[in-house]
């Protein structure tokens, strides 16, 4: 038996779209499906203005452009992300300050932020892990009171909310992945979220390669010329048909993997009473879109030994991320194994489970099956 960590889901009109679209011969970026996907993020999900990207990475260096992130500026972040969270900031020249996460959520600690701030300090950058949100309200009052931007790393937590609000929408500039591996996906994909209408003028300039064009679209100018520094950042309408499709099962998908989340609670709970590994935690302000599904084993060794048996029975389960902080490029920048200990040990213990809509019964009953076999052996 062979059970894929992910499988994206396909259950409307993706291929239906695609087809319009190659027919249509209007393939480059911000054409009819780019348009009906932005349209309905923003509808759904309250959204001021949605620009589709090619990457979440792509929507996050948009907005170190638009917050003009400059060499010597600061900016707060989680240690345990993905690359891309830092890069964006990086590549602007900002210094990366890494923060401890917590151990329930796996979010960044909230109540470590304060300490880092200093007079170079110019925005927080939240990473919603799992789908599961920061604290959002405490990390806005800092942020208000030092005059800082906020940019949600929501790349995990599409359709999720905090406080019952969509996680993107709550900072200054919010920022969506499609990969792949996401709960709605085009292969590669992004949005950049704006929720302050002073970026969405500029937004649109630096997203076309520094130009005015898409004013020139909608006749508020007679030609379009070069006006600002920027990229190109649109995706083609290909992706965007697919993607379209996506967002319009995006409640379905996500009821379908929530089915399997909750089947792996209920399922696992009781190596949890045993001590044997830790489920997921989902505050109550919080609702997730069930991204993933994780456990917390005792120890580096326990997890690599569970790890090895369930791949060797043909369930494609996997690690997560490795700290910034400890990796080379992190000890580039200054930092030491041992900063941010947490961190370092969530990432020796967590494994992370098969999660997609669409898995069947039999599978997951065998993946129960493998894992209190493995434990219990362990014990």
């Amino acid at each position: 038996m062979k059970i894929p960590f992910n499988k994206p889901a396909v259950l409307g009109s993706e291929i239906k779209y695609i087809r319009q679209t190659v027919r249509s011969l209007k393939i480059s970026g911000d054409g009819e499906f780019t348009k009906e996907c932005s349209k309905l993020i923003e509808t759904k999900f309250a959204v001021n203005k949605v620009l589709l990207t090619t990457s979440c990475t792509h929507a996050l260096e948009m907005a170190a452009l638009l917050l003009d992130i400059k060499r010597g500026d600061e900016v707060i972040v989680p240690s345990y992300t993905f690359s891309s969270t830092v890069n964006a900031f990086l590549l602007r020249g900002a210094k990366p300050v890494f923060c401890d996460i917590r151990g329930d959520t796996l979010n960044i600690d909230e109540k470590n932020i304060r300490d880092k701030i200093t007079k170079r300090t110019k925005a927080i950058v939240p990473v919603h892990y799992a789908g599961v949100g920061c604290e959002m309200d405490y990390i806005k009052d800092i942020a208000e009171e030092n005059n800082l931007k906020v940019v949600e790393d929501a790349a995990q937590a599409v359709n999720a909310k905090y406080n019952g609000r969509y996680l993107g929408t709550i900072g200054d500039l919010g920022a969506y992945s499609f990969h792949e591996t996401k709960n709605y996906a085009c292969g590669e994909g992004g949005a950049l979220l704006i929720n302050d209408d002073r970026y969405v003028e500029r937004a649109e300039i630096i997203r076309e390669k520094g130009t005015d064009r898409s004013r020139f679209y909608r006749g508020e100018v007679d030609k379009y010329t070069w006006v600002d520094i920027g990229s190109s950042y649109l995706p083609s309408e290909i992706l965007s048909a697919f993607l379209l499709a996506q967002l319009e099962n995006k409640d379905k998908i996500q009821n379908m993997r929530g089915a399997v989340f909750s089947h792996y609670m209920k399922s696992l709970k009781k190596y949890q009473k045993n001590g044997l590994l830790r489920l997921p935690v989902i505050p109550k302000q919080c609702r997730t879109n069930y991204h993933m599904f994780y456990v917390l084993l005792p120890n580096e060794k326990f997890r690599d030994t569970l790890l090895r048996e369930l791949n060797s029975q043909g369930i494609h389960a996997v690690i997560h991320y490795l700290p910034l902080h400890s990796s080379p490029m992190g000890l580039k920048l200054g930092y030491h194994t041992g900063d941010f200990p947490i961190s370092e040990e969530v990432s020796q213990r967590i494994i992370r489970l098969p999660l997609y809509a669409g898995l069947k019964d039999e599978d997951f009953e065998y993946i129960i099956e493998t894992i209190g076999e493995k434990l219990e052996a362990l014990e």
